[in-house]
């Protein structure tokens, strides 16, 4: 148990000694995208911080790609950061629109909710929500009515499978609400 806690220390050590020994802001960057892909949670959390304090304008782009990386541990937390910065996060959305149809269920809910936290400049990932409306996760689902409704006016075209979604039970406040929002002038 000791001998965990020190491996722990000492990695955690290592990560940030390996941040600050990076010469540039694009090696920072992509050696905190990298540390997601840790197994230690500490760790992970420590990188996500690193890539928040860098600045979203800065991150969005290495965010963006890290997207599509092999670990899916590196693509949700990618999602969760690019949420953390709201509408500065614009220029992920084609990223994101793709993240959607994700495998795993936790990369496509760090999506939605990134979409939604971007509001009307997702626009562009309109069709992507609307196929993850029939998600099988219902945390995704509902993260994706709550993105159309962010969107507004320019998501009109999701009237439709919104209305069906707003049929069950468990979608049908937020259904009716993101219907209401596009709606509205």
């Amino acid at each position: 148990m000791k001998y965990t806690r020190i491996a722990a220390t000492l990695t955690l050590l290592g990560v940030a000694a390996g941040l600050a020994g990076c010469k540039s802001r694009e090696q920072r960057i992509a050696a905190a995208i990298e540390a997601m892909a840790s197994d230690d949670a500490a760790q992970i959390s420590q990188a996500q911080a690193k890539l928040r304090d860098f600045g979203s304008a800065a991150t969005v782009p290495a965010l963006a790609r890290a997207l599509s990386h092999a670990d899916a541990r590196v693509r949700n937390g990618a999602g969760q950061v690019l949420w953390s910065f709201g509408p500065t996060a614009q220029a992920a959305v084609p990223a994101l629109a793709v993240a959607l149809a994700d495998p795993e269920p936790g990369v496509r809910l760090s999506a939605a909710m990134s979409l939604e936290a971007i509001g009307p400049g997702s626009r562009q990932a309109v069709p992507a929500l609307v196929q993850a409306l029939g998600d099988s996760d219902g945390n995704v689902r509902l993260w994706a009515v709550k993105a159309l409704g962010a969107v507004g006016p320019d998501a009109r075209s999701a009237v439709p499978a919104l209305t069906r979604t707003a049929r069950h039970d468990s979608l049908r406040q937020a259904a009716d609400e993101a219907i209401r929002r596009i709606q509205s002038p």
